[in-house]
């Protein structure tokens, strides 16, 4: 018996929502249709309108009283006697159905006659009234079905009610609502034509742009090759239902962002539940009341805008902070800015053996004087920017140039036991690539290079203005080594030749003066 009555009220459930969509439709129209007849201060047409509209709203009001789920599971409604009730529900419903399609009759004639675009509404509202008195015929003429002598299986034989009842559309708007303030482009996703038709004009009146979909299959290729602000989603629908459309929306990394309404005569917590922890923005039951549906789209809009707006703000941060750290590796070791940014204050390593170099461009000083400002900066931009990608090939940091000098070091930031071997190949790199500026310039520029071995402390200063510097004796006689040394020669120091001289031969150049120093035996490599 349980069962029995189990399949009676589903079968029920089924046909208030497939009701329900004749009714929405005849509510629909007949609102657009009224509203312009008001402008046309027509009044023999404004009143059958009104009654027509009285009507629908009486059959959705009775509808959802009569069948109320509610009233099923707590026992107030009688369904022992399935024949009588199936009567009542005709005595109730059919006296309103009359009225809308003998009004509407009327209306057609009048338009027919006077060749006016309304005929197509006006046909709606007659036809959605005749759907109706089919349904009450089904709900009388079911006594088998709800007596429970048939098995009602709501998985398969209902499914075309269920999806008639998911498509369940009110789409109201009140009289004397303004145009929407920032209009967005809306896609409608739903399987009923009318709730579509009646939908997407309602929201043109509010100036928003509408686009539809027939299924959720449909409305996920709309989306993937458009842009749009929001979806409209019913549940049930055939191909792919509401819930399968927004689990993928919400999986895909372009579509995750689209906010969606999920418009369903499924008015149950579960079902609410469930699309809102699936990430819908809002859910809206249908019927549903028109000013708040417009609030929920504008709310929606606004929210999407927002967040827009947030990720282009997002963006424009993130390529600053590019451009800052780009800059900071301009100045800065990539470990060391690291450091920096991780809030480290002072920075001060100490290494007990790097490779150091200086170069000077011998004639540059004197080249200067013949050429502008410009042209300067120009033809020392271009060897030096020689000069840096030489050094990043051979893993030197570039610590600074000073004028026309330029001053690198290896085995810092990072320890490196080939230090000495990537410097000189660095130094041969350079006066390579100073012979290909001076056949593409046609000058005869020369530079000197001097390198030296031995222990430094190295650290940032200041606070303002980052550098990366060294400090020690090391320091000091590298670049004591390219003062003293020889145009287009590459002078070592006594220590960076103990460290080379099995891999590369040199020439001893005797004892020189080194400036606060003294007397230093120096090297130059042979190439």
């Amino acid at each position: 018996m349980t069962d029995d009555r189990g399949a009676r009220e589903a079968f029920l459930v089924a046909k208030r929502h497939e009701l329900r969509t004749p009714i929405n439709a005849i509510i629909g129209y007949s609102e657009m249709l009224l509203e312009d007849a008001e402008d046309t201060e027509d009044r023999e047409r404004v009143s059958d309108l009104k009654k027509i509209l009285q009507a629908g709203r009486s059959l959705l009001r009775k509808v959802n009283d009569f069948l109320d789920p509610e009233l099923f599971d707590s026992g107030e409604v009688d369904l022992s006697d399935m024949e009588a009730f199936g009567e009542r529900i005709h005595l109730e419903l059919r006296n309103d159905t009359n009225t809308v399609i003998g009004y509407s009759e009327m209306l057609i004639d009048e338009a027919e006659r006077d060749e006016e675009e309304t005929v197509s509404d006006l046909s709606r509202i007659r036809d959605s009234a005749s759907r109706i008195v089919e349904l009450i015929g089904e709900i009388v003429g079911s006594a088998e079905v709800m007596s429970g002598a048939v098995e009602f299986d709501a998985a398969s034989d209902s499914a075309s009610e269920m999806d008639g009842a998911a498509a369940t559309l009110q789409y109201l708007d009140a009289p004397g609502l303004e145009s929407a303030d920032d209009p967005g482009r809306i896609l409608v996703v739903d399987d009923n034509e009318m709730n579509r038709d009646i939908l997407t004009r309602r929201l043109q009146r509010q100036g928003h742009t509408v686009d539809v979909a027939s299924n959720g299959r449909v409305g996920l290729e709309r989306l993937h090759g458009e842009q749009f602000d929001l979806v409209l989603l019913d549940i049930l629908m055939p191909e792919l239902d509401g819930f399968q459309v927004l689990e993928r929306m919400k999986a895909d990394h372009k579509l995750r962002n689209v906010p969606v309404i999920v418009l369903s005569a499924l008015d149950n917590l579960e079902s609410i539940v469930r699309c809102i922890e699936m990430g819908a923005e809002d859910y809206v039951s249908k019927p549903f009341n028109a000013v708040v549906l417009r609030a929920r789209v504008s709310a929606s809009l606004e929210k999407k805008r927002l967040r827009d707006r947030e990720q282009e703000y997002l963006r424009e941060l993130a390529i600053e902070r590019e451009k800052s750290e780009s800059l900071l590796l301009n100045v800065l070791p990539a470990p060391i800015a690291e450091r920096l940014k991780r809030g480290e204050r002072t920075i001060a390593d100490q290494f007990t053996e790097v490779t150091i170099l200086f170069s000077d461009v011998v004639g540059f000083t004197a080249m200067s004087s013949r050429i502008t400002p410009a042209q300067l900066v120009d033809r020392l931009g271009d060897i030096f920017q020689r000069f840096d990608a030489v050094a990043a090939d051979c893993g030197v940091e570039k610590i600074k140039t000073i004028g026309d000098a330029y001053f690198a070091v290896a085995g810092v930031p990072e320890a490196k036991s080939d230090h000495a071997e990537r410097v000189v190949e660095l130094a041969l790199g350079m006066r390579r690539a100073l012979q290909r500026y001076n056949s593409r310039a046609d000058d005869s520029l020369e530079i000197r290079i001097g390198i030296n071995t031995g222990p430094v402390v190295a650290g940032v200063i200041g606070t303002t203005k980052f550098a990366y510097d060294l400090w020690g004796d090391a320091v000091n006689v590298a670049s004591r080594m390219e003062s003293t040394g020889v145009p287009g020669r590459i002078q070592v120091s006594p220590s960076t030749y103990a460290k080379l001289r099995e891999k590369y031969e040199f020439e001893s150049r005797g004892e020189i003066e080194v400036k606060g120093i003294g007397m230093m035996q120096t090297y130059l490599l042979v190439e």
